[in-house]
């Protein structure tokens, strides 16, 4: 019913490109989903601490239907920053949403708290974060890294480091999904004490590790395994994410592929939606299908948002690299 994409990208979405800025030595970055036209957008926040930027104009009953580009960024509300160094590169180029003779970009944005990682925040006056956004959107591209880099540069769950991810699927009927994620989740994506991830039964050619599901499964696999365990305050968490398609779809059907997309996150980490999470999945339609889902194809959508999700999640986990200082392993070293 689906196979991964040519690139297993966010960009196998026709019309979104990609761009990271990464700071190994603030521990951060920032992540730009760029739309080379304006596309349909939507959001659901399902964590209890999100940190976020123009997403009151995303709800269906608001009048702006669509957005330029979209930032995930690290540095908590200080990241959101990041957001206005997109706006201005878009405004350079003459995009946005026409007011009278003005041009207003539209970059709604989400964040996660990496304050707490080992990196340099002794920034000064200003934060780091609109020159980093600007310099993702000059670096979009079909192809992008993942793991340590961008939004996921200084990520953790609870059990190793975390990391930018990013799936795509193609479904019998010819529609494409695609996700991007930044998982720094209080939870762990892995089960118990193991190696192997939550989110193994919708794993597609070993894409992270081949492992499948332990056997036998662990007796403490019930267990949650958070940050709380390891540092008593437990707030440097929040998973942010992008699930897209090319289906043309109303903002009333790209919130409900965002509500559907939620549910790879409770496939691939437990526990997720926390209090101290602030879990939230933007949701794209670009349209260049050019073709509605009928209702059943919608349904299929929206069920491959979540695996598809869940994936992303895994791969972001699996993809991130050691380096000098980490507080937690990567994967590739548990």
């Amino acid at each position: 019913m689906m196979r991964p994409g040519p690139k297993n990208r966010l960009t196998d979405v026709a019309g979104l490109t990609v761009g990271n800025a990464t700071d190994h030595v603030l521990r951060s970055g920032v992540t730009v989903v760029l739309c080379e036209e304006p596309a349909t957008a939507a959001v659901q926040v399902l964590g209890g601490a999100p940190g976020t930027r123009e997403t009151d104009l995303l709800e269906p009953h608001n009048t702006v239907e669509a957005v330029d580009a979209l930032v995930l960024s690290g540095g908590s509300a200080f990241g959101l920053d990041a957001a206005s160094g997109v706006q201005a590169g878009l405004r350079e180029r003459g995009r946005g949403f026409a007011v009278g003779p003005h041009r207003v970009p539209i970059v709604p944005a989400a964040i996660l708290f990496d304050l707490m990682n080992g990196g340099a925040k002794d920034w000064g006056r200003y934060p780091p974060y609109r020159e980093l956004g600007h310099a993702a959107l000059a670096e979009a591209t079909a192809d992008f890294a993942t793991g340590s880099v961008g939004a996921g540069t200084g990520a953790l769950t609870a059990t190793c480091k975390g990391g930018l991810g990013t799936a795509s699927s193609v479904v019998e009927g010819g529609f494409t999904i695609g996700a991007l994620v930044a998982v720094n989740a209080l939870g762990s994506a892995t089960i118990g004490d193991t190696r192997h991830f939550w989110a193994a039964p919708f794993e597609e050619a070993d894409e992270f590790g081949g492992l499948g599901l332990p056997f036998p499964f662990p007796a403490d696999a019930r267990t949650p395994r958070t940050k709380l365990s390891r540092r008593p305050t437990g707030t440097e968490n929040t998973t942010i994410a992008v699930i897209a398609t090319d289906a043309v779809l109303t903002k009333a059907e790209a919130k409900r592929l965002a509500i559907a997309a939620h549910d790879g996150f409770a496939r691939a980490l437990w526990p997720a939606h926390t209090p101290l999470d602030g879990d939230l999945v933007f949701a794209l339609s670009t349209g260049r299908s050019g073709r509605r889902p009928a209702p059943e194809d919608f349904i299929t959508l929206c069920a491959t948002a979540a695996a598809t999700m869940a994936r992303a999640i895994a791969r972001g986990v699996h993809d991130a690299t050691p380096m000098p200082g980490d507080m937690l392993p990567s994967w590739a070293l548990r």
